[in-house]
């Protein structure tokens, strides 16, 4: 493994994760181990240290934060995008409105330190999804391809109040997914950011780009015409309708 696995990424770790603890239950005879998931904030400082903290019933990371080496992260977690925008960041938005952070943090464990910064005023973390997504192309640098498209997956499953500017990030996760021959996975993006976007010529270039790579040439020539037809001096578009007409 790399000393430092995270280098490349443009985003630091932040966000929900699930793994799979031992706990004992019962007394006495009965007393016996299993295995229980539970949900853990990470989050990676500046100096690139992993911390963790489990989050308790009211969905708030509470008790003291530990450290998580990048191999066990890898190993042992799984990141939970859907968990974090749907339960976590509106429960800290909610605290955050109804008590003093700055008068609370050294007597109340439930609370967050200060190292932790959420914006109130957004809808969406974006650091969150691209730090998520950027942890899946990891997974697939360390040949982890199940877990790499479970991060992809839930990725493109996340329900969360995403904008018309979002269409950017979509497109990119696309395009990265693309030149990993991940096809189907960077249509799926494509189809998130069209939903956002509507009609847009470089998007429909790209779902040109990926379909013709998986083998789709009819696909590619549809949606080269339409990105041509939006736009047709986009130079790229005209390039590639050229390759598809000498191959069909």
């Amino acid at each position: 493994m790399a000393i430092n696995a995270f280098e490349g990424l443009d985003y630091p770790i932040k966000g929900v994760f699930s793994t799979d603890r031992e706990m004992k239950i019962g007394f006495g005879a009965t007393k016996r181990t299993v295995m229980q998931n539970v949900l853990v904030f990470v989050e990676q400082d500046k100096g690139g240290r992993i911390w963790g903290q489990v989050i308790n019933e009211n969905d708030i990371p509470s008790g003291e934060r530990f450290v998580i080496s990048q191999e066990e992260l890898l190993e042992a977690y799984l990141p939970d995008p859907s968990v974090y925008h749907k339960r976590v960041l509106p429960a800290v938005r909610n605290l955050n409105k109804t008590i003093s952070r700055a008068e609370r943090h050294r007597s109340h464990g439930e609370l967050f330190s200060a190292e932790y910064e959420f914006n109130n005023a957004l809808q969406i973390d974006e650091e969150n999804v691209r730090a998520t997504f950027g942890l899946g192309l990891v997974y697939l640098d360390r040949a982890d391809s199940q877990k790499a498209q479970q991060v992809f997956e839930r990725l493109i499953l996340l329900d969360a109040a995403f904008e018309s500017p979002h269409k950017h990030m979509f497109n990119e996760f696309g395009i990265k997914l693309r030149k990993n021959s991940m096809y189907e996975e960077s249509l799926r993006f494509y189809a998130r950011a069209a939903e956002l976007a509507g009609d847009d010529d470089h998007l429909m270039y790209n779902i040109a780009r990926s379909l013709l790579e998986s083998g789709d040439n009819d696909g590619a020539v549809r949606y080269m015409k339409k990105a041509l037809a939006l736009n047709p001096d986009l130079r790229e578009a005209r390039m590639l309708s050229k390759f598809l007409e000498k191959k069909t």
